[in-house]
């Protein structure tokens, strides 16, 4: 394959779903789980950070999280991306702990972790689509340069574009099992 690396394609595209993976596991139908929060970003010390580097994070009861913010400074920022974080949250600070009540699922909050899991998913996809244009933008120049010919670049772009299909292909089975277990009631 004359310096072509599908395999690359292929880690790459496994990394996008396994962030998908991540996230769709903080998005929890029943349980309070820290996996919920683990995804949010917080404008800290002029930049973006990870929940998970300012706090510790834990779920002490079925329907309650709590966030230990560790530097008093940050405790607004992180009660603020808490509660902007499309997670339908109302956190309650007390000094530097911070306590997030997960509501109970009704019908409506489902249909919101639905719709957070689909924009989850179209992230994802969106991803894999990027990998794959690196790729074919790549076999491109390879042609043009004369490494490759035609025939093999045509082939290539068959492989990549199969690869891609299966990725997409499973990102929509990871959105409809997290779509089912949501919207059960």
């Amino acid at each position: 394959m004359a310096g072509f690396d599908l395999k690359d394609l292929d880690r790459r595209m496994q990394g996008a779903i396994s962030v998908l993976n991540e996230d769709l596991m903080g998005l929890r139908a029943g349980r309070a789980s820290v996996g919920l929060l683990e995804p949010l970003m917080v404008d800290a010390y002029g930049t973006h950070m990870p929940l998970k580097q300012l706090a510790t994070l834990s779920a002490p009861e079925p329907r309650l999280l709590t966030v230990q913010v560790w530097d008093k400074s940050t405790v607004n920022a992180v009660e603020l991306s808490i509660r902007d974080g499309n997670l339908g949250l109302n956190p309650v600070s007390e000094g530097q702990l911070i306590r997030v009540p997960i509501p109970e699922l009704t019908e409506e909050r489902r249909k919101e972790l639905a719709k957070v899991a689909h924009q989850y998913a179209e992230q994802t996809r969106v991803a894999i689509r990027n990998v794959r244009r690196d790729g074919m933008e790549a076999l491109k120049r390879q042609e043009r340069a004369g490494e490759i010919s035609q025939d093999l670049q045509h082939d290539i772009s068959k492989e990549v574009q199969d690869l891609t299909d299966d990725f997409i292909s499973k990102v929509s089975e990871l959105l409809d099992t997290k779509e089912q277990e949501i919207l059960q009631v």
